[in-house]
């Protein structure tokens, strides 16, 4: 069975602040074989690499990302919050298609739901990718079905993650390439990753830092492992394989 790629998480996000470009440096550096991120739009339609829809917990800065221009969001430091941080400044998505650009590993890029602007970060993204060529490399992920079917409309041959959070036994999402729950779904019905095989679907699990987790997610054959700790993971997985 094929061990899971390792997808560092908003970057190698347990030794860098997340979304920063040092926290994707590192991830590279660490071998990861993905990266993912979270993105929003600002109020002039600039796309940045924020999770929160608010500033508060991962930058000095205060107020709605999508209440501010990309101008006055650059004024933030977006490092030092963390344990391990420094300086940072804000990250958009040109500057993170540039890094991966030629290095063969897979972005996966979450748009996030709900927001004011609707379906304009799809479509904003559909803009950068044709911008940079680079839809071998982009996968597209929400927790928005709707933002999932808008975006395959818009760019078919981009590969798409519906992200789940909980399953009440309801059909797989087929408008997607991939499923994507989180860990906690797995330790409770460790069946769903076959059930998704056989609907031809592959797995995205989130998000995986303890050694179980690792080891459920390599034992179910899931295809993808989001993961805060890329080097970590991966020795974790080794080890496990060695075993």
């Amino acid at each position: 069975m094929q061990p899971p790629s390792i997808i560092a998480h908003r970057g190698a996000s347990t030794d860098r602040p997340e979304h920063t470009i040092g926290a994707y440096e590192l991830a590279l550096q660490e071998g990861a074989d993905g990266l993912e991120c979270d993105i929003r739009l600002s109020r002039d339609g600039e796309i940045v690499c924020v999770h929160d829809g608010t500033l508060s917990r991962t930058s000095n800065g205060r107020g709605r990302v999508s209440a501010l221009s990309l101008e006055e969001l650059r004024k933030f430091d977006y490092g030092t919050w963390h344990r391990h941080g420094q300086a940072a400044g804000l990250l958009v998505l040109d500057e993170l298609l540039d890094l991966v650009k030629g290095t063969g590993v897979q972005l996966f890029v979450e748009t996030k739901h709900p927001v004011r602007y609707r379906n304009e970060v799809e479509r904003k993204l559909v803009e950068a990718l044709k911008r940079h060529r680079l839809d071998e490399q982009i996968v597209m992920m929400s927790f928005s079905a709707a933002a999932v079917r808008v975006f395959r409309k818009m760019a078919p041959d981009v590969r798409t993650v519906q992200l789940v959070s909980w399953y009440r036994g309801g059909a797989m999402p087929s408008f997607a390439h991939c499923t994507g729950p989180n860990v906690r779904l797995l330790r409770n019905d460790p069946g769903y990753v076959e059930r998704a095989r056989r609907a031809g679907l592959e797995t995205y699990v989130w998000t995986v830092d303890s050694p179980e987790d690792i080891a459920l997610c390599r034992d179910l054959g899931v295809r993808y492992l989001a993961t805060n700790a890329p080097a970590n993971t991966r020795h974790l997985l080794a080890a496990n394989l060695a075993a």
